[in-house]
């Protein structure tokens, strides 16, 4: 919330989300505050992605057994939800606490609230989403996750008239996969770059499960061929890149990408230069 405070000042057009708020480490009503205050200092331009953590380790720190974190990650949302939507906050607490006529002073700028997303590859995950109606993000190989996105939106549509459902204002959910990417003048480059900055960022990625010696989720991401091979980093020339966000896109049944252009220890000078291709030669292409 902070960051994203910052980043509200800097920026006028593009929409702003976290992926994700991890709500069983939140109180919900201080988040509630949290969310409304953002949507109002960004003109109303944040999307609101929720989740319940995928590291036992990290949230342990706070408290959290992982086992039992999605009825308190679904608990929170109903709570959270609620409150942003209604002048006054009332909920019977079955394992979060009883809220009663609380007032919700500060509501969101987006009514009833912005919109939400859920980031998760796992079926459980993307067929709870698809109940909910929440916009949904993934991560992994593109064609398993095409098998997901199938089945989210048949349950989608058998539960688009649920009463109280989530994301009622939403008329289409965006779904969506997130990918590491470089650009470069050409694919020798781009690769150089990514083979360069890979060992920082699966450093940061499995550094709890490798300081917890859980092993086998510590080496799931062995090496750079492994995690270009399910498509999970993008690498190329402008020319390479759009063949590459073509399958993607194919392979998923998507109708949103995100990149993170800036990860491990790409230099800013790099990022820069990417971001530029991407959009001068890449997304004209989708346009």
């Amino acid at each position: 919330s902070v960051w994203l405070a910052a980043v509200t000042r800097e920026t006028s057009r593009i929409r702003l989300g976290p992926l994700v708020y991890l709500l069983p480490l939140y109180d919900p009503l201080r988040l509630i505050g949290e969310v409304a205050m953002l949507d109002h200092l960004s003109d109303g331009r944040l999307e609101l992605g929720v989740g319940r953590g995928v590291s036992p380790w990290e949230l342990g720190y706070y408290g959290v057994d992982a086992a039992t974190s999605r009825p308190v990650f679904e608990e929170t949302l109903e709570v959270v939800v609620k409150g942003l939507s209604s002048p006054r906050l009332d909920h019977e607490g079955r394992l979060l606490r009883s809220y009663q006529d609380v007032p919700m002073e500060l509501q969101p700028l987006q009514r009833p609230y912005p919109p939400l997303w859920h980031a998760t590859s796992s079926p459980e995950g993307v067929a709870w989403a698809a109940r909910h109606g929440l916009n949904l993000m993934g991560l992994g190989p593109a064609a398993l996750f095409g098998q997901a996105v199938d089945a989210y939106r048949q349950e989608l549509a058998a539960h688009r008239g649920d009463p109280g459902r989530y994301n009622a204002h939403v008329p289409e959910p965006t779904i969506g996969m997130m990918r590491q990417i470089v650009v470069a003048e050409t694919d020798a480059e781009a690769q150089r770059l990514a083979e360069a900055t890979f060992p920082r960022w699966k450093h940061s990625f499995v550094k709890l499960w490798v300081a917890h010696d859980d092993e086998p989720v510590a080496v799931g991401i062995p090496t750079i061929e492994a995690f270009q091979a399910v498509g999970a980093l993008i690498t190329g020339s402008p020319d390479t890149v759009r063949d590459r966000v073509t399958k993607l896109l194919e392979e998923g049944h998507l109708n949103y990408a995100a990149f993170a252009f800036s990860w491990g220890s790409i230099a800013k000078e790099d990022v820069s230069r990417s971001m530029r291709l991407f959009a001068e030669e890449v997304m004209p292409q989708f346009a």
